[in-house]
């Protein structure tokens, strides 16, 4: 089992930035892919962001392309999600991911085997 520990989310203003960090512990056998999805109110999950182990490659949604950033340090079991320019379109609970493997880092959910609680952002306008 993994366990997953978000942590970073709280009511921001739009145009602001948040960073949020994941922190994973049990069996985090090594390499692993970890990322992030959100859900917004009244809407389906969707895929923000993911890295890849050694952090050499990520991928990005569309939507938050060129506003957010994932990095990683292995040595804590850490993911961060930087998100820049916040909208209120942002606003959403938004949930950490953990998977063994995946060199090429997925966008589907059903590619990655442990989900944390989620921690909540909240964007005003």
């Amino acid at each position: 089992q993994v366990q997953l520990v978000e942590s970073g989310g709280g009511l921001v203003q739009a145009g602001d930035s948040l960073r949020l960090s994941c922190v994973a512990s049990g069996r985090t056998y090594r390499p692993y892919t970890m990322g992030w999805f959100r859900q917004a109110p009244g809407k389906e999950r969707e895929f923000v962001g993911a890295i890849n182990w050694s952090g050499g490659n990520t991928n990005y949604a569309d939507s938050v392309k060129g506003r957010i950033t994932i990095s990683r340090d292995n040595a804590k079991n850490t993911v961060y999600l930087q998100m820049n320019s916040l909208k209120p379109e942002d606003t959403a609970v938004y949930y950490c991911v953990w998977t063994y493997g995946l060199n090429s880092p997925s966008p589907s959910e059903s590619d990655y085997a442990y989900w944390g609680q989620g921690t909540r952002v909240t964007v005003s306008s």
